[in-house]
């Protein structure tokens, strides 16, 4: 039997954890349940998650307070999270984003759409198929190490970001509409909005620095990264 992708559920509800898990296993997934913070850092530290599915609202240190802390330490920085929510708000959506989360899905949520959330960010976490480097101006990216550097000096990014900027550079000074970049970058058939790529342009312009210039919005179009920032 081939190794089933294994789900960390972070969830104080037991109901709610239990017909997520049953869900997962009938579908091919190995699913974990801890049901607060601490419960999920003995899970992460005994075997690494391949994606984490992250209640919004738990006892303890809270789904974002968690998302942000597994974003900053190294070991699971290229953790796909897929934020539980009773918010459906735009604003707490995004305030999710940009804790961290690679997407979000808001309860009550659908079996098939949960799966289909799922299947999409362990897509994104799968390694690039191909291995070449490419640079525009001082930004090289190197998709066989998974390393970003500007004008010689690391920089650190989520998968997400990762894959974005790679799909960018790969295709310079053209212009993508959101939808091209969720179909190109996220995949198809994906239950995400478009609202999503301005998050994840904006998080991987932060994580750029100064080159984050390179990577240009042109209202009423979309996004391009470009050698001449400005100029058009």
């Amino acid at each position: 039997m081939k190794n089933q992708p294994r789900i960390l559920i972070v969830e104080d509800e037991p109901a709610i954890a239990e017909l997520i898990a049953v869900n997962l296993r009938h579908n091919g997934l190995s699913p974990v349940w801890a049901e607060d913070g601490e419960a999920a850092q003995r899970e992460i530290d005994t075997m690494l998650p391949d994606a984490i599915l992250l209640d919004w609202m738990l006892p303890g240190a809270s789904g974002m307070q968690l998302a942000r802390r597994w974003r900053t330490e190294a070991r699971t920085r290229a953790i796909p999270i897929l934020m539980l929510t009773a918010r459906g708000d735009e604003p707490d959506k995004v305030a999710g984003l940009d804790a961290g989360a690679d997407d979000y899905i808001t309860k009550p949520f659908s079996t098939q759409e949960l799966l289909a959330r799922i299947r999409a960010v362990l897509r994104r976490r799968a390694p690039e198929k191909t291995e070449e480097s490419v640079a525009i101006d001082r930004l090289t990216l190197d998709a066989a190490t998974h390393r970003v550097s500007w004008q010689g000096r690391l920089l650190k990014l989520g998968p997400t970001e990762f894959k974005l900027l790679h799909f960018l550079m790969k295709h310079p000074e053209r212009v993508h509409t959101r939808q091209q970049l969720l179909d190109r970058v996220w995949g198809d058939h994906v239950f995400i909005e478009e609202r999503t790529v301005d998050v994840h342009v904006k998080r991987l312009r932060e994580a750029l620095g100064p080159a984050g210039a390179l990577v240009e919005t042109v209202r009423g179009a979309g996004y391009r990264i470009t050698a001449q920032p400005g100029s058009a």
